[in-house]
C-alpha cells in the first residue's frame, strides 16, 4: 500500500512553488473573462504574477461579501468565466450563496484528503453530511469514490436507519461532522448496535478538539480532519503524522493580516486567503473569514507542502461602540500609516457604563509625542476617542485578534 496519493505530495517546495506560480498567470486571465472579476482586477497584467509577493499586492475577495454580490448579479456574481454547461450540480449554502460543482472526477478534491486518512479502492464508507441542496455531501461522496470506494449516502440524522445501514453494510470508515460521529458513538453503546466495524473517520464542519480525537480512537477509530468549505471543497488536511493541517496541491494559501490581504510573517496567526488553479471556477484571493497559522517546517509524514495549524478562529471581529461598527480593517489603516509598529489590538470594555476602547500598541521606541499622534489617528478613522497604551515588542497575544470585545466578560 502506497503513502502517498502521487508524486505532486513530496515534490521540493521549490519546484512546486514554480509550479504553482507559472499556472497562475492563465487562470487570473481566464478568471478576469468573468466581469465581475474583470473589474476587481482592473489594470494588472496577469503575466507579472509570478510569486508570492505579486500576488499578495491583487485585491482580496471577501467571502462575507459573495451573498450582496450575487443578489446584485444571479447567480454566482459574474465571478463565473464561460457557460454554465461546464457544471454538473448547482447548490446553495446559507447566506444564501450559490455554488456550483465543476463537471469533472474529484471537483472538490476531496481524494486527496481522503487518501491521507487511509481511505483505499474497495473499502465501503457512510457518508453522512447533507445531500440536499448544499455541496457538503457530495464533496466526500465525489472524493471517496475517485478512490474507488462504495459509498452510502445517508446523509445527516435518523440515527435509526444510520444503526440498521452500519450493521447491514459494515462500513470501514465515516464521513460527516465530529459531532455526529459522537451520536451515533454513544447511542450504539447506550442501544448495544454495532458500529465496530468503522475504523476511519474524516470529519469536517465543527470544531475537533484534541479530546474528541482521542475519545474516538479509544473506541478503535482513528478521526482525521479536514478544512474545507461550500466553495472551494479540501483546502487542507489531516495525516498520520497529527502534525497540522497538509494545505492540498493546486491551491495556494496566504496567511493574511485581518482586514487587509497582507501576509503575515510565518508564525503568526492571521486570516486564510485561498487562490485556486481551476480553470472552469477560478477563485483569486478568497477572504474566508477564518483564522489560522502557518506551521514552519514539514510533515514527518513526508508530504511536502505548506502546513496550516487548523481552525484557530474567526476574522470577522467587526465590533458596534457606542453605536459605531469599528472594524479590522480599520486598525489595519492606522498600521499602514505609521510603519515601523508591531502588533496592534484594539480592547473593548466597560468603565461607568460607558463603552471604552483602548488600542495597545507594541513598539520598541519610547517617543512620549507617538501616544496622542495614533490617538488622533485612531479618532480620524473610527470617529470614536480612544486610549492609547504602547506595550513593549511581542507582547500581545499571537491569537490573529485586532479587535478583543472584552465587554461580555462584565455581564
Amino acid at each position: 500500500m502506497t503513502s502517498f496519493y502521487d508524486a505532486l505530495e513530496t515534490r521540493d517546495p521549490a519546484a512546486r512553488e514554480a509550479g504553482l506560480f507559472r499556472a497562475l498567470p492563465d487562470i487570473l486571465r481566464r478568471a478576469m473573462q468573468a466581469p465581475r472579476y474583470e473589474k476587481h482586477l482592473k489594470d494588472i497584467v496577469p503575466e507579472a504574477i509570478t510569486s508570492r509577493e505579486a500576488l499578495s499586492r491583487l485585491p482580496v475577495l471577501r467571502k462575507s461579501d459573495l451573498s450582496t454580490l450575487q443578489k446584485g448579479e444571479l447567480p454566482f456574481g459574474g465571478l463565473v468565466p464561460g457557460e454554465a454547461t461546464s457544471f454538473s450540480r448547482f447548490f446553495t449554502s446559507p447566506g444564501p450563496i450559490f455554488e456550483a460543482e465543476v463537471a469533472e472526477p474529484d471537483p472538490w478534491w476531496a481524494a486527496r484528503g481522503l487518501y491521507a486518512a487511509g481511505l483505499r479502492r474497495g473499502d465501503v464508507v457512510i457518508n453522512t453530511l447533507s445531500y440536499h441542496m448544499t455541496p457538503g455531501g457530495f464533496i466526500m461522496d465525489s472524493g471517496a469514490r475517485a478512490l474507488g470506494c462504495t459509498v452510502i449516502p445517508a446523509g445527516p440524522g435518523n440515527t435509526e436507519q444510520q444503526y440498521e445501514l452500519i450493521e447491514a453494510y459494515r462500513p470501514t470508515a465515516y464521513l460527516g461532522t465530529p459531532d455526529f460521529l459522537k451520536i451515533l458513538a454513544d447511542g450504539a453503546d447506550q442501544s448495544k448496535r454495532d458500529i465496530s466495524s468503522i475504523r476511519c473517520a474524516v470529519v469536517s464542519g465543527a470544531a475537533f478538539p484534541k479530546s474528541l480525537q482521542e475519545e474516538f480512537s479509544q473506541r478503535g477509530i482513528a478521526a482525521f480532519q479536514a478544512y474545507a468549505t461550500a466553495d472551494l471543497g479540501f483546502i487542507a488536511y489531516e495525516t498520520a503524522a497529527r502534525e497540522g493541517l497538509i494545505v492540498n496541491e493546486n491551491i495556494i494559501v496566504e496567511i493574511v493580516r485581518p482586514g487587509t490581504g497582507d501576509p503575515v510573517p510565518v508564525g503568526d496567526v492571521g486570516e486564510i486567503v485561498v487562490t485556486t488553479l481551476s480553470y472552469h471556477r477560478p477563485w483569486v484571493r478568497l477572504a474566508l473569514g477564518d483564522l489560522t497559522a502557518v506551521a514552519p517546517g514539514m510533515s514527518s509524514c513526508g508530504r511536502t507542502n505548506m502546513r496550516i495549524k487548523g481552525w484557530m478562529g474567526r476574522a470577522d471581529q467587526a465590533t458596534k461602540i457606542k453605536g459605531m461598527f469599528v472594524r479590522p480593517e480599520q486598525i489595519a489603516e492606522l498600521a499602514r500609516r505609521h510603519p515601523g509598529l508591531g502588533r496592534l489590538r484594539l480592547v473593548v470594555s466597560r468603565e461607568n457604563e460607558t463603552d471604552i476602547m483602548t488600542l495597545k500598541v507594541e513598539t520598541s521606541g519610547h517617543d512620549p509625542g507617538l501616544s496622542p499622534v495614533l490617538a488622533a489617528t485612531l479618532q480620524d478613522l473610527t470617529k470614536l476617542k480612544g486610549r492609547v497604551e504602547l506595550v513593549p515588542p511581542a507582547s500581545l497575544p499571537n491569537d490573529g485578534k485586532v479587535i478583543s470585545d472584552e465587554r461580555v466578560l462584565d455581564r
